[in-house]
């Protein structure tokens, strides 16, 4: 287990993980900030990408695991990501739809947010969000991220403009 809140446990995900991840990946509700949901070899890809960030980084996106019943019910966790000519430690989190509204991305953004900045030491922390994406930009928000700027990226053939939320370590 990497880290554990009132009613979560953040561990690293594992092979054994792969169906709980086809639940969030493969669910085009879900994924509506990506323009599609994931095929099975997406899938693989995205799990074989947070073991490589385990191994080089330490740390990538993490298994949410809800205590009251030990199932997975999302992703939440730290990545480097570009913005401009700058590497930055971004927040990131994707959730099933029943764990939806019920405030677990929130209690698993700040919980990763707090561990960037405890155990990592980092100086700020971001999160790069599609602008469509009001949900996942008011738990930026509620994580005390301020709008810092923008950036477009481009996913299978599509512009999507994204908005950069931060929070420094002395804004807390």
């Amino acid at each position: 287990m990497i880290l554990e809140t009132e009613r979560l446990r953040l561990r690293e995900l594992t092979a054994e993980d792969r169906p709980a991840l086809c639940a969030i990946l493969q669910d085009a509700e879900v994924m509506y900030a990506y323009a599609h949901a994931f095929s099975d070899r997406e899938v693989d890809d995205w799990l074989q990408n947070q073991l490589d960030r385990y191994r080089r980084d330490g740390f990538g996106l993490w298994a949410v695991v809800r205590k009251s019943d030990g199932a997975v019910i999302g992703q939440c966790g730290l990545t480097w990501q570009q913005w401009g000519e700058r590497r930055v430690l971004e927040v990131g989190y994707l959730f099933r739809r029943a764990a939806w509204h019920q405030g677990y991305a929130a209690e698993a953004a700040r919980a990763c947010r707090d561990y960037a900045f405890l155990v990592l030491g980092a100086a700020e922390v971001f999160s790069i969000i599609r602008d469509n994406n009001g949900p996942s930009r008011r738990v930026a928000e509620r994580n005390g991220m301020a709008v810092r700027g923008g950036l477009v990226k481009h996913y299978y053939g599509l512009e999507m403009p994204h908005v950069v939320y931060s929070v420094r370590r002395e804004e807390i």
